[in-house]
């Protein structure tokens, strides 16, 4: 048995039935170099099943505490039922991209069952060029990219002849907990939750401005006097502070629907490095440079362009070597300017190289676990409607959005990789969105491509694609100016 941290709880409690708190992957496979030319869903039950004991996550299923007094527990699903997880799918002829990006939208909008262990895998047939999709959804409360990316490890091998296994060892079981025992384990804690506040607010409150909470009014004003108090207890005269980063309001920072609407596509690798070299910048920077083009580019096409710029949401990793394996979040939900309001393709890659920046010196500067430490203030009891009321108000006519998009750029690996003999071709992410934050762009890289997967509220963004095209145009606009330059 294992209790959830405040910040997996978080991605649970902003669940209801608009928005869910899953993320997903969409891996495309050649099938021809596996066994006989075939993958399929029997191909995946195989491989899960040798694999399984390597995989615990796989097989815990929510417990919640009584009255919510508590944060919930996973426990060993004694019931669980691979079947039930893989499932098969097809679209038909022609079956093309458009086709399987819709089925993959229909697909992510649907909430995972909290009876069974959270997550589901589909695997898809069908495809014009052959191929097989496998898309795989599983709850953020469960894992991070990083941990995500050790399960995926897990299921990948580097040739079509797979690798030797080690086999299970056996483990002493014990049954879940009765409901009386739960009670009794969050009475007995209830005391645990005050201190932990009290420890939490000397790192917590100087930088309330980089929690959820900086969209409420007041909050902001506070986090910076914390700050100041701060330093002059340390006696120094560093500032930290997010006030340049106000996110404007858009029409995808506003209440998301159920509906979800998704598109991927790919770019190359080195046309990226290409630019990345030329302008001294990182492939972070030129990712997140082109990103803000397209962006500019719906916004330009739908008359909303703001003066200034919107905010990324970046996602960044604090987890530990010591942490690896263990699963769960570790991560930092950091604020960058997304320069949409500059025009010209370099000044607007020499803007984001700058942001960056900074925002890589305010992540030196922010506690590890900042996050969890301010989830402390909030009593278990309180913490689903805290959360909810929190992004309620980010969407309201008081209120503002803390950010405007997230855009999240995941290093991957260079060689080819392999699961059930199929090559992977490509491994698109499938990530999530919610109330005042309603556009995500998450990029992946892999041998040789950047594999790139959007995902947007239909309502609020039905042409999304476009904004994949822009990814596109934006590159091959940096292009030229490279050619030019020599």
């Amino acid at each position: 048995m294992r209790q959830l941290s405040s910040l997996d709880t978080q991605f649970l409690a902003i669940e209801d039935g608009r928005r869910t708190g899953h993320v997903g992957a969409l891996a495309v496979y050649d099938p021809s170099t596996a066994p006989g030319g075939i993958m399929d869903c029997g191909t995946m039950v195989a491989l899960l099943r040798q694999r399984m004991h390597l995989l615990p996550p796989l097989r815990w299923r929510l417990m919640e505490v009584p009255f919510g007094v508590d944060y919930p527990y996973w426990v060993d699903d004694e019931g669980f039922d691979l079947s039930y997880h893989v499932r098969e799918s097809a679209i038909p002829s022609p079956g093309s991209d458009e086709q399987l990006a819709e089925l993959i939208s229909r697909l992510h909008g649907q909430p995972l069952d909290r009876a069974h262990p959270l997550w589901e895998m589909y695997v898809i047939s069908g495809l014009a060029d052959g191929n097989v999709a496998v898309y795989t959804k599983i709850h953020h409360a469960v894992i991070d990219g990083v941990s995500g990316a050790e399960i995926t490890g897990l299921l990948m091998d580097l040739s079509p002849e797979g690798r030797d296994i080690p086999p299970a060892e056996m483990a002493a079981t014990r049954s879940a907990p009765r409901q009386i025992e739960r009670w009794g384990r969050a009475v007995v804690g209830l005391p645990r939750y005050p201190l932990r506040a009290l420890r939490s607010a000397p790192s917590a409150l100087p930088n309330l401005e980089d929690t959820t909470l900086s969209s409420v009014p007041g909050v902001g004003q506070l986090g910076r006097v914390a700050n100041r108090l701060s330093n002059v207890a340390r006696r120094t005269g560093e500032r930290r502070s997010r006030t340049s980063l106000p996110a404007p309001k858009t029409s995808f920072n506003g209440r998301v629907s159920p509906s979800r609407r998704f598109v991927f596509g790919r770019l190359d690798l080195d046309r990226v490095k290409e630019v990345k070299n030329a302008h001294g910048a990182t492939v972070n920077d030129v990712v997140v440079a082109i990103c803000a083009g397209a962006v500019r580019r719906w916004l330009v096409d739908h008359d909303e362009l703001p003066n200034s710029p919107l905010v990324a949401q970046i996602p960044v990793s604090v987890r530990t070597e010591e942490q690896a394996g263990t699963y769960g979040n570790r991560v930092l939900m950091l604020a960058a300017p997304l320069h949409t309001n500059v025009a010209d393709p370099v000044e607007r890659l020499e803007a984001t190289a700058g942001g960056m920046r900074e925002m890589k010196d305010r992540h030196r500067a922010l506690p590890a676990n900042l996050l969890i430490d301010f989830n402390h203030f909030i009593p278990p009891a309180l913490f689903s409607r805290a959360a909810r009321a929190t992004f309620a108000l980010a969407t309201s006519r008081v209120g503002r959005p803390t950010w405007n998009v997230v855009v999240s750029n995941v290093p991957g690996p260079q060689i080819p990789l392999y699961c059930g003999g199929a090559r992977l071709v490509a491994h698109y992410p499938v990530s999530v969105i919610t109330d005042g934050l309603g556009l995500n762009i998450t990029v992946m890289s892999y041998d040789g491509h950047l594999d790139v997967g959007i995902i947007a509220d239909r309502r609020q963004m039905p042409d999304v694609a476009t904004v994949m095209d822009g990814l596109e145009q934006s590159l091959t606009e940096l292009e030229r100016a490279v050619l030019s330059d020599r």
